[in-house]
């Protein structure tokens, strides 16, 4: 679906508000496009039906103090906005502003594990040794940065 206007706090409000009119009993996760490393795998087992049992929400910080996952089991507009609106987004805090809304919203959250997120090319040198083999990892090599490109 095209992204909504507005800024980013704003645009994944409206993500979930479509998510749940689209599938009002199902939950909805958000995953950053910035975390090339994660894998289907990496999310079977905590988000598995058995893991899914007494969660409101899920969680997965990011390294920077962001985050790059958000799931609610019940999203809905009005919650998607409550959590969401306002929250700064891009700064060392936005995690844990989000984790203060999840909590000051009385949600049972399940966290992910931390994931670097890629906003600089030392992030993308992060990742790419964590995850050597993907293709993300090949198509940074490929382009053969050196030092002074890179700085």
């Amino acid at each position: 679906m095209p992204q909504s206007g507005g800024g980013l706090d704003e645009r994944l409000a409206a993500a979930f508000a479509h998510a749940a009119r689209l599938a009002p009993d199902a939950p909805a996760l958000l995953v950053g496009m910035d975390t090339p490393q994660l894998s289907a795998a990496a999310l079977a087992e905590p988000l598995s039906a058995a893991r899914r049992a007494g969660a409101d929400a899920w969680y997965g910080p990011a390294a920077d103090g962001g985050f790059w996952a958000l799931g609610l089991a019940r999203p809905t507009a009005e919650l998607a906005a409550q959590l969401l609106h306002g929250v700064p987004m891009s700064t060392p805090h936005t995690g844990s502003d989000l984790l203060d809304r999840l909590a000051a919203a009385a949600l049972t959250v399940h966290h992910l594990p931390s994931l670097t997120d890629v906003d600089t090319v030392h992030d993308a040198r992060t990742v790419a040794a964590e995850a050597p083999h993907s293709r993300f990892a090949a198509r940074l090599h490929s382009f053969n940065l050196t030092p002074e490109v890179a700085g």
